[in-house]
This record gives C-alpha cells, structure tokens and sequence, in this order.
C-alpha cells in the first residue's frame, strides 16, 4: 500500500500542519505517511468544519494563506519522519515557482484534474522541467461527479460530453481488445502521468491495474491529443468548492464558470 492524505483547507496554516497529520496518523493507525499533501491552494478560517460559511452562504476564507511558511511546517514533518514525502493539489504555476525558490524538499507531485478533453500541457511541460510530476484526479472525466457538482442545467453539452464516449477512444479500445477507461488511463501514463481512477467495483479496479501489457501508437497518442480542449475541458468549476472560493488571492483557477460560456 502506499497511504496518502492530505492538510484540509481549514488547516492551511503553518501552526496546525503537524496537529492535522498527527491527526491523519491517529486516524489510519500508522506511524508515517507515504505522501503528505496540501489539499488545495487556499485555505479557510481553521475549525472542525471542512467548509465554513457565513451567514450569507459565502465560504470563511483565510486570506492570509502563506504557502511559503505552510511548506516549511510540511519539509518539518518529513524530517520527523512522519511521512515520506510531501506535495500540492490544484497548484498552477505561479504558486509552484514560488515554492521551488524556497524549498529545501521539492513537491514530489501536483494532483490535478487531468484527462482527454483538459490534458494539463503547461503544467506537465513544467513538471518535466522541474521534477514534479502530474498526478491526475479525474482522470476518466468523472462523469457522474460532474453531472452531481455543477448540475446538467448548468452545463454546455461539450462540458457534460464524457471521454468515455469519444469515437477515437472507442475504436482505439476495440483495436486493443481493451475496455475506454483502460484506453483514457494508458493516454495518460504515455504522456508522463500518475493516475488515480477512483473505484469501488471490484472488477473495474483489477481493469484499472491492467493497463501495463500495451502500447498506444505514436498515431493513437496523435489522436487522443488532439482532442485536448484546454481550459474550456475543465470538468471541476471554482464553484464546486463554495460561493467566495475566487475571490481568494491564492484562488488557482484561470476563469470562473459564468465566464467560460
């Protein structure tokens, strides 16, 4: 097993990061962490509820997160020996800049939304150069989550599309004799992505491992990457997370929802 957790965004302060993994550890019953990780950019007022509104529905947002202080209470951990590595969520390029000026521990990954129709180019590209690898939630384009987050009433019919669909992915998986799923996993492994398809099917999860015994074609990868939508395939909006979320300085989001159509 490798065991992963992650510093909530109510936590997101560099006097409670040992509070909150030494919770985690209590919880799991474990000594260390393999991968400890900042679970979003911005942080919220600290309490025991993950997500804090006011009266007005508005999230309790704690504009006065310091990623640099919040980095160094983490590389602190590692050196305790509580968990063996340590990384970002949902980081863009600035924030990781500025973290790779000051880091005695470089992230060991980025876990971000990742998949066909919004293939990260930039923040891969800068991974590669700085030895952060994209780790890929989302990475089948969460076709249920999305209907469930933003709502179908609330979606273009290009944003509620599933990659699970597209015609090139489906006739690639009949080439291979593989399932669409194993297809949109192998695309990302060759482009130099850790995935992590979520599943509790028993029979999905052992098709989730079993993507190592082929090769998509330089031709097939073509195709697949081409059907990258960039920005505009974001499946996971700003306004998943909370009325407010945006108006956070550290918010990591190129656009909100309301103006993307």
């Amino acid at each position: 097993l490798f065991i992963v957790t992650k510093l909530p965004m109510v936590a997101m302060n560099k006097d409670l990061v040992e509070e909150y993994l030494l919770r985690s550890l209590k919880s799991l019953q474990l000594d260390y962490l393999d991968l400890f990780l900042l679970h979003k950019p911005v942080g919220f007022q600290p309490g025991e509820v993950l997500f804090p509104l006011d009266q007005n529905g508005y999230l309790k947002l704690d504009m006065n997160t310091d990623h640099v202080a919040i980095w160094k209470a983490m590389e602190t951990q590692v050196d305790a020996g509580r968990t063996k590595f340590i990384g970002v969520s949902d980081f863009n390029i600035r924030q990781l800049d500025r973290l790779m000026k000051i880091a005695r521990i470089p992230p060991s990954t980025n876990q971000v939304e990742c998949h066909l129709y919004f293939q990260q180019k930039e923040l891969r590209e800068w991974g590669e150069q700085h030895g952060v690898p994209v780790t890929a939630y989302a990475c089948l384009g969460s076709p249920a989550a999305v209907s469930v987050f933003n709502g179908p009433k609330n979606m273009t019919e290009s944003q509620l599309k599933s990659p699970m669909t597209e015609d090139d992915v489906v006739h690639i998986a009949k080439v291979h004799k593989k399932t669409v799923g194993q297809i949109l996993l192998r695309h990302l492994l060759q482009l130099g992505v850790a995935v992590i398809p979520k599943s509790s099917n028993p029979e999905r999860l052992k098709q989730n491992l079993d993507i190592f015994d082929f090769q998509l074609s330089t031709t097939e990868m073509a195709k697949l990457n081409a059907l990258d939508q960039g920005e505009e395939g974001r499946k996971f909006f700003v306004s998943n997370l909370g009325k407010g979320y945006d108006t956070h300085p550290e918010c990591p989001y190129p656009k909100c929802p309301e103006h993307r159509n």
